[in-house]
């Protein structure tokens, strides 16, 4: 560990003396605990990172309407606008490769569940739907079925390994639940938790904030440090040991998310990709997503704010968005590409700036809880890598099938705990009346199997179906079909071995 006296000069030399200012009235234990701290950053690097995150702060969005274009129809594909033929052949690829064992898929759980108002990783998150599941569980489940799916179908044994990056703040939690829940049923060793970096919070002047009088404040490096941490921590050769070749990688917070997705995968496989994205169609000119186009012939992804209201506004012949292509951290990676990446050109990926309420001491060592925006947190995004594809491919899905995200609380309009889970119950009320199933609401109105989507969305409708009974809507005609089904439902496996002996 390095020294106190070296810590002081390259902190000194850094412009940021006063992270030592408390110093002398802090015990021996957190004395050792704060210089071990320090001696972790990159103290050659800190002087530079302040000064850019100050800089970055200060400048606005340069605006990049000269130089976008959507993306070329040849390098789509969509669940919406693909025949049958095509959806049924990228999907048996998408099993094959999964029954040989080389699809993993990647979770970025780093973040914390600061807007939906928790203290513990969002995946421990339950939603508060009838079987009281949570965010992992759901998900876990999944990976189960993707695997059963792919092995009845290909006679195989195989393993979709699960890579979850975690931070600072979430491993710990999530190492415990995991093994409290006792991996929900998955083999542990094909669960594999690494944490991202974390860097120093900066406030406006360029000055490291200060959370107590011996601790920095410290945020993830966003999950664009995925590819650090690929590095750090060894996964890709991981990943080539299993010979995994294909990652999916997503965000923890999507709870419509399907793992390892053989459809997705098997038309990045089937188009030869190194890299794709998913997207969903922009519910309007002003949703606040980033938006997948491409800059002076450049893939890459332009935050809203980064686009005039006029650019955002265009519209085709058809009276669609041009920029429609809507980003939901959901994307698809080769090994390779992600070895190119880590090798040559993570270096090059840009920083973004975060403007975030951080608390902190003042100069008498008061905590504060500040009430507006007072700090920088500088992140990486995990769709930079974008620019450097050789072959990108973009898959256009539907949003009521696989995008609602969890990111405030209850209260909020969109994006909350109801929102989410409304979206997943209504979407087992689709699944079930596609089978042939009528549903009986609560107040004991009947919903026909003809019911147009929409009756999907009714709240007194909550229907439920395991991941372990059915990944997306399969199966269910054998065990739902003109039966009356009163609602809340929930179809588990064991309530399927009872409708199969029926």
């Amino acid at each position: 560990m390095l020294s106190f006296e070296r810590v002081k000069q390259s902190l000194e030399s850094a412009g940021q003396p006063h992270v030592l200012q408390f110093w002398p009235e802090l015990c021996e234990d957190d004395r050792n605990r704060f210089l071990q701290e320090l001696a972790q950053l990159d103290l050659k690097g800190l002087k530079g990172h302040c000064e850019r995150a100050a800089q970055a702060a200060a400048s606005p969005c340069a605006s990049l309407d000269q130089h976008i274009e959507p993306v070329p129809p040849n390098f789509i594909g969509s669940v919406r606008k693909s025949d049958r033929n095509s959806l049924a052949e990228w999907e048996n690829e998408g099993l094959l490769q999964i029954s040989e064992n080389r699809v993993g898929v990647l979770l970025l759980a780093g973040g914390q569940g600061t807007r939906l108002g928790v203290q513990y990783p969002k995946g421990m998150y339950n939603i508060g739907l009838p079987s009281g599941k949570t965010l992992y569980q759901i998900q876990a489940e999944r990976i189960h079925k993707i695997q059963e799916l792919a092995d009845v179908k290909h006679g195989s044994k195989c393993t979709v390994p699960w890579y979850i990056m975690t931070s600072e703040f979430t491993l710990g939690p999530t190492e415990t639940f995991f093994k409290k829940n006792s991996y929900f049923g998955l083999e542990p060793s094909n669960i594999i938790m690494f944490e991202q970096r974390m860097i120093p919070a900066v406030n406006f002047d360029g000055k490291i904030i200060l959370q107590g009088k011996g601790k920095i404040a410290m945020a993830p490096d966003g999950n664009g440090g995925l590819y650090e941490a690929l590095m750090d921590n060894k996964v890709l050769d991981d990943m080539k040991k299993r010979g995994v070749e294909y990652l999916h990688v997503y965000c923890v917070d999507n709870v419509l998310v399907k793992m390892a997705d053989p459809v997705f995968i098997g038309f990045c496989v089937s188009r030869g990709a190194d890299c794709g994205a998913k997207v969903v169609e922009k519910v309007s000119p002003t949703e606040p997503v980033g938006v997948v186009c491409r800059v002076q012939g450049v893939f890459q992804v332009v935050e809203y704010s980064e686009i005039q209201p006029e650019t955002a506004e265009l519209q085709g012949p058809e009276g669609e968005l041009v920029y429609s292509a809507g980003n939901i951290c959901n994307h698809f990676f080769t090994r390779g590409f992600l070895q190119d990446v880590t090798g040559k050109f993570e270096g090059q990926l840009k920083q973004h700036v975060a403007i975030k309420k951080v608390p902190f001491v003042d100069t008498c060592g008061n905590e504060v809880k500040p009430t507006k925006p007072n700090g920088i947190k500088m992140e990486k995004f995990v769709f930079d890598v974008f620019p450097f594809s050789r072959n990108f491919v973009v898959f256009e899905v539907v949003r009521e099938d696989e995008f609602s995200p969890l990111k405030n609380a209850d209260g909020a309009a969109t994006d909350s705990p109801t929102t989410a889970r409304n979206s997943l119950l209504a979407q087992h009320c689709r699944w079930a009346m596609a089978a042939g199933a009528m549903l009986l609401d609560e107040q004991g109105n009947a919903h026909y199997p003809t019911a147009s989507v929409s009756a999907g969305n009714n709240p007194h409708l909550q229907c439920e179906i395991s991941p372990l009974v059915s990944y997306f809507g399969e199966g269910l005609e054998q065990l739902l079909k003109g039966r009356t089904l009163p609602t809340p439902f929930i179809l588990d496996e064991k309530v399927a071995k009872e409708l199969q002996a029926k």
